[in-house]
């Protein structure tokens, strides 16, 4: 009886690794692409690249961004005003929405669903944002990320308007479930509070160093040769610091459904801010670096020309950059932008989807109010496809 009741321990904790282990994948798959000579070149500057280029500019966005966040404080003179005149409502959801991340969206969701907002306000939320993708845009190249901001919460002012004047501001409201727990209630059992720790340890101490290399490479200046270092050092150090940086990421969630698997890690309400920033900030990189590799290895091993193959479909990229977009979380949107990024894809595409995604907004508007997050996904879907095909027609 003993020993079977310690086969049956053993089989649960086999068991139990491979399940809270998912993520482990990704770093996996890396290692093994260093280790076979003919993939190492291409991984190593996917990853370098993805460290400096990417990652060390995200985390600096996103450190701007919640110490400007964590400044401002709601005022009672705001949320009067938005209660006595629903065309601000809408204003104030589209610039929330503007915001880049899910979290200006979560909250407009959530405030209409208990009545403070207008349906209006949810569709310019949702056509407004571009979640996480736009941290990645306004890394790489931020002049379009700016534009796609503004594009978002011009398209999102006039969509909420329009909505209200057809439907009023009490459209599809569902009664709100107090009983309800919030998303990251929910999900705060599966995450390991020390890997996180670590994880915002990691930043804390790599992000000053990070970005005045990246800066540096950004200006075009031999970093190796500036430092006195052997020709590919810095090439090293790039891939060394993201594959750290992606098993914590790996180790610090288990994956159970399609949410866990695109959405952003929920945060404590405990989290210090290097842990916020460390969280969004690798689950970005790890994104962007399986939209890199698929990219450069598809290259690599079958000789296509994805930009040359794209090309040939030019009339519907735009609308495959929308479809995407209706996918709920950020992991589908930021491949988009990544391919954007690498020439593969026009700004037809960038524009529809930016416009189209709902980031992670959209679960917990599915949870909340499904009825009310289906039709507010279709209306937002139309302005898309006008923007996207418009830009294309008018500029490509």
């Amino acid at each position: 009886m003993a020993a079977l009741q310690k086969a049956l321990h053993n089989q649960f904790q086999t068991q139990q690794w491979r399940i809270v282990n998912k993520r482990l994948i990704l770093p996996v798959i890396l290692f093994a692409l260093l280790a076979v000579p003919s993939t190492r070149e291409i991984t190593v500057t996917v990853l370098s690249d993805a460290f400096w280029q990417v990652a060390a500019y995200v985390a600096a966005t996103l450190t701007i961004y919640h110490i400007i966040a964590n400044k401002m404080n709601q005022q009672s003179r705001l949320k009067s005003l938005l209660n006595s005149h629903s065309r601000y409502q809408v204003v104030f959801a589209a610039l929330m929405g503007a915001l880049p991340g899910c979290g200006g969206a979560i909250v407009v969701i959530t405030q209409y669903v208990r009545g403070q907002l207008s349906f209006g306000a949810v569709v310019a939320v949702l056509t407004a944002t571009m979640g996480d993708a736009a941290f990645l845009l306004l890394a790489a190249q931020p002049s379009t990320g700016l534009l796609m901001m503004a594009i978002g919460c011009t398209v999102g002012l006039i969509s909420g308007w329009v909505v209200d004047a057809i439907h009023g501001d009490d459209f599809m409201r569902p009664k709100e479930r107090s009983n309800q727990a919030s998303v990251s209630e929910q999900q705060e059992t599966i995450t390991s509070p020390t890997v996180l720790k670590l994880q915002g340890q990691f930043w804390k101490w790599v992000l000053a160093p990070a970005i005045v290399i990246a800066i540096m490479g950004s200006l075009q200046i031999d970093i190796d040769q500036t430092f006195k270092l052997s020709t590919g050092t810095i090439d090293i150090i790039g891939t060394v610091a993201v594959i750290m940086a992606l098993l914590l990421w790996a180790l610090s969630r288990d994956i159970t459904d399609y949410e866990s698997a695109v959405s952003e890690d929920p945060k404590l309400a405990s989290s210090h801010m290097y842990q916020r920033i460390a969280q969004d900030t690798n689950f970005v990189t790890s994104w962007v670096i399986g939209a890199f590799l698929i990219f450069e290895l598809t290259i690599f091993w079958t000789g296509v020309d994805l930009q040359a193959l794209f090309s040939n479909w030019a009339l519907l990229i735009p609308l495959m950059g929308v479809v995407i977009g209706l996918l709920p979380g950020c992991g589908p949107q930021i491949i988009v932008t990544s391919l954007y990024l690498s020439g593969a894809i026009p700004m037809s595409a960038q524009i529809g989807n930016a416009i189209s995604n709902d980031g992670d907004a959209l679960f917990p508007a599915i949870a909340l109010a499904p009825k009310a997050a289906l039709i507010a996904t279709l209306y937002s879907t139309l302005p898309a496809i006008l923007a996207a095909y418009g830009y294309f027609f008018l500029f490509e």
